[in-house]
């Protein structure tokens, strides 16, 4: 990969991008890091100020999450505002609200994200799907996720897999990759470890190389299957300021695997 290609979620630096003035702090801070590329995410600011501000402090923003009805309702909306921010892609960020219990509601569901993402396509933009681990939950026999991608057309709905996740779901975050080749323009990251905790052992939120997962593998597929964006997040920084965090991960990435 190459060192303009790994960036960083806002989301991981959520309580410093709550107004302009601290946005344009904190992209300064990340750019300072040595990361040019961000995902907009858990921002609330109108989206003309939000673009001023990212092309102000000479960032790129690769994508966005957004509301996921407005996704499934209003597209058009979604279209806007990736005019506006002159990124190509969103993101389905998570199924809140969505019923998952049966095969029927899930393929109802994943039809309701073709449509949609058909919209974007024919706009000139793709929609993608964010996993976490409820969609490794089996209805008749298939995981959801992979219902999700079958019963989508692959240019319709792209993937954007999160390793931890697909980790905590029981699954393999390299096969995935593998899985999404040529569907797989974004792939985020976020390391996986084993933490103690009221005298018992938890799975948790890890910087990128202080966890559990093989990210030579991880890399070396989505590699292969033509991941265009590797997006650092961490949910939890484990009582770190939320920008070492993001620079032991980049440093990690850049010092292992940025040719």
């Amino acid at each position: 990969m190459r060192i303009e290609q790994v960036g960083v979620i806002l989301s991981t630096i959520k309580d410093h991008v709550k107004t302009i003035s601290d946005l344009s702090k904190s992209l300064m801070k990340i750019k300072q890091l040595g990361i040019s590329t961000i995902q907009v995410s858990a921002v609330n600011i109108e989206n003309a100020e939000l673009a001023k501000v990212i092309r102000n402090e000479g960032m790129v923003c690769c994508a966005t999450h957004d509301n996921g009805q407005k996704i499934l309702h209003t597209p058009e909306l979604v279209i806007e505002r990736l005019q506006i921010l002159g990124c190509k892609y969103s993101a389905f960020p998570f199924p809140a609200d969505i019923d998952l219990s049966s095969y029927d509601k899930v393929i109802e569901f994943s039809k309701a994200l073709d449509r949609s993402g058909a919209k974007l396509r024919n706009a000139g933009f793709g929609l993608l799907y964010h996993n976490h681990h409820v969609e490794f939950q089996r209805r008749n026999g298939h995981l959801i996720l992979d219902l999700i991608y079958a019963n989508t057309d692959k240019k319709n709905l792209l993937g954007e897999p999160d390793t931890y996740w697909i980790q905590a779901g029981g699954d393999d975050p390299a096969q995935w990759c593998k899985k999404l080749h040529a569907r797989l323009p974004i792939l985020h990251l976020k390391d996986y470890m084993m933490r103690s905790k009221n005298e018992s052992v938890e799975p948790w939120f890890a910087e990128i190389g202080k966890g559990n997962l093989n990210w030579q593998s991880i890399f070396a597929e989505a590699e292969k299957s033509g991941c265009q964006w590797y997006i650092i997040e961490q949910d939890d920084c484990n009582g770190r300021d939320p920008f070492d965090s993001i620079k032991m991960s980049f440093d990690f990435i850049a010092e292992n695997f940025v040719s």
